[in-house]
């Protein structure tokens, strides 16, 4: 059940002429598992921002820090549901910037070096960037590994962004927030609403405007307004916006 609070602002953001809605997918529209690949949005959530992104004047997407190939194939979402890899820097249209493949593949061998012989280390290459996962790793081996990892990345010019049990380095400068502000300019959008759960999502709070709605997912500081406990309640809040949007609203 969502708070009284949080329903009084999602009421309102309903009724705005031009809505985005913009949604992680981790650990937010999808539960975390300890094998990425395994990871499948709840289907009350996908329906709810699948009917989302079929109402008037309304526009769904997901932005994510994994690479959008990935996202789509994961996501299981149709077309109409936009969607932004490589954390804002990758779009349907292509790189918000120029990718230096050079720097790129020295990136993934030295980190493709530093997992080998620590079990439960995990190399991700993307098209813009390169995460090492620690999840799935002992204590002793995770901490080995980040910590020689932000050694190395001390000679890289590459952008550095910390999540839970994961470091990445990017090739090319961006994120989620500056991605909320490309979809809200393309759009049009008079309010945005935006989950997220890790601390790569603070980027996209800190964006946030007034009469904006940033709702953080889980445990830990956050620059949002608003808090839910699990993916179980972004399924509750996207039906709440879905049954209380206009279907007929015009501008």
């Amino acid at each position: 059940m969502l708070d009284a609070r949080l329903q009084r602002a999602l009421a309102t953001a309903a009724a705005t002429p031009r809505l985005l809605v913009t949604s992680d997918f981790d650990g937010t529209l999808a539960p975390i598992v300890n094998n990425p690949a395994d990871a499948r949005p709840l289907p009350a959530a996908a329906a709810a921002l699948e009917e989302l992104a079929g109402l008037p004047d309304t526009v769904a997407a997901l932005i994510s820090g994994r690479a959008l190939s990935v996202l789509r194939e994961l996501s299981g979402l149709s077309a109409g549901v936009q969607a932004v890899g490589s954390h804002g820097a990758e779009f349907d249209t292509g790189f918000a910037h120029d990718i230096d493949t050079a720097l790129l593949a020295e990136i993934a061998e030295t980190l493709n070096s530093i997992a080998a012989g620590r079990p439960g280390v995990m190399v991700e290459t993307k098209p813009a960037s390169v995460a090492l996962h620690v999840r799935n790793a002992s204590d002793a081996d995770g901490a080995a590994a980040l910590a020689l990892a932000t050694e190395a990345a001390e000679s890289w010019d590459a952008h550095t962004t910390a999540g839970k049990a994961v470091l990445e380095f990017a090739v090319i400068v961006t994120d989620k927030g500056e991605a909320v502000d490309i979809l809200r300019n393309r759009c049009a959008a008079t309010a945005v609403v935006f989950l997220g759960d890790d601390v790569t999502d603070e980027k996209a709070f800190r964006r946030m405007r007034d009469g904006d709605i940033g709702i953080k997912i889980g445990p830990g500081e956050t620059l949002a307004d608003f808090r839910v406990d699990s993916p179980a309640d972004v399924a509750a809040v996207l039906r709440y916006l879905a049954d209380t949007r206009l279907p007929d609203r015009q501008d």
